[in-house]
């Protein structure tokens, strides 16, 4: 079955230096997001062996999972404040706790991120103001089966 993107979700919420999990308090990045893109980055190695043909095989040595919202900024909406806190921080301070839950509602993966690229406010005179943020896990996000199973 096809389900539309707008049924997957992305929820945030601050991070606390030294907090190894994410509270129950999740603020859903929804409001005039128009586009989500999967800006994920995989690092690879390629080496030949002798008990193959001599073609390199890829090996994937990292996955640093990441997501590009863009839309229109509101400032009273608060997951795009939380990200347009961030804008002027470094370090820790550029630090979220990021939860994507599929489109199905089956699984969730939830993660410490880190926001860069943050657009909150920009564009022509006549356009409305746009909000964009790059947030790529720091780690490979914990999978849950949410159906129980």
């Amino acid at each position: 079955m096809r389900r539309k993107n707008a049924l997957r979700g992305h929820f945030l919420q601050p991070y606390l230096p030294g907090t190894e999990t994410p509270g129950e308090e999740w603020l859903e990045l929804a409001k005039y997001i128009s586009a989500i893109g999967d800006d994920t980055q995989e690092g690879t190695e390629e080496q030949a062996f002798y008990d193959g043909d001599g073609t390199p095989e890829t090996t994937v040595t990292s996955v640093a999972g990441a997501y590009t919202p863009e839309g229109f900024y509101d400032p009273e909406d608060p997951a795009q404040a939380l990200i347009a806190s961030l804008k002027y921080k470094t370090g820790d301070g550029r630090k979220v706790w990021h939860k994507v839950v599929s489109a199905d509602g089956k699984k969730e993966w939830v993660g410490r991120a880190t926001v860069s690229a943050i657009v909150a406010g920009a564009g022509d005179a006549s356009a409305y103001e746009t909000f964009s943020c790059n947030i790529r896990f720091d780690t490979i996000p914990k999978e849950t089966d949410l159906t129980g199973e």
